[in-house]
């Protein structure tokens, strides 16, 4: 019986064809390099999105946008019975800056008190506005926030209530895109006039803003609120 001679050809070439462990050695490398290089696309994105919004924390720090509104906005810091902290107290002394310039109406001060605390973040800058010229009647406390999210959604709460929208809101620099973005976000228009007074400085200064750059790098992608309640 005459034999094929090219019978075991498809034999010995066996390790090329599909479903071969060479094949699927090489699948598998091709597979774990598009892997890698899609994590490493993502790292880069997300050093350049982090670098673009700390270069923005930093710009919004340095802005003064003092152009009339309805309302000057003070976030609150620590108070000491009654007495402002010297943070608040920069905030706070800026805002008697403003004052004489007619920027707003009415001062709108935020913040609540800890447990055993006699006063209010709030308590304490009205008494200090109002003892350096402010009118009590132009200062309208907002005094239940627990933190920016809150304290901020509850003077929209209060503000839009009397049909007013427009704010400048004052704040540390660092912490200045933070707020506006809280503001928009619970449906304020806001500007921001950071105190140029901060006791926030130096190397501090340098980790505040950066670990605000981080929350609003996140606070952009899923929402201010919900950043709120995921670290309190």
């Amino acid at each position: 019986m005459p034999v094929d001679v090219h019978q075991g050809s498809a034999t010995t070439a066996g390790d090329d064809v599909a479903g071969s462990p060479s094949s699927a050695r090489r699948g598998h490398g091709r597979a774990l390099r598009l892997a890698v290089r899609a994590v490493l696309a993502l790292v880069v994105v997300a050093v350049l999105y982090f670098a673009l919004t700390l270069v923005q924390v930093w710009r919004a720090g340095q802005a003064d946008e003092r152009t009339p509104v309805d309302a000057i906005v003070v976030m609150g810091a620590a108070q000491y019975d009654g007495r402002p902290s010297p943070q608040l107290a920069a905030r706070l002394d800026h805002v008697l800056e403003l004052w004489p310039l007619d920027v707003a109406p009415v001062v709108v001060v935020t913040g609540g008190n800890r447990p055993g605390d006699r006063f209010t973040e709030a308590e304490a800058s009205m008494r200090y506005l109002a003892d350096r010229g402010i009118p009590e009647e132009s200062i309208v406390r907002e005094d239940g926030g627990e933190s920016s999210y809150g304290s901020l959604a509850a003077v929209a709460e209060i503000l839009l209530a009397r049909g007013m929208g427009e704010v400048v809101v004052v704040t540390d620099p660092y912490h200045a895109l933070r707020s506006r973005l809280i503001a928009q976000e619970v449906g304020l228009d806001a500007n921001v006039s950071s105190t140029a007074s901060s006791v926030v400085t130096g190397s501090d200064s340098v980790a505040r803003h950066v670990e605000e750059a981080g929350g609003v790098a996140l606070g952009r992608l899923i929402g201010f609120e919900r950043l709120t309640d995921l670290v309190g």
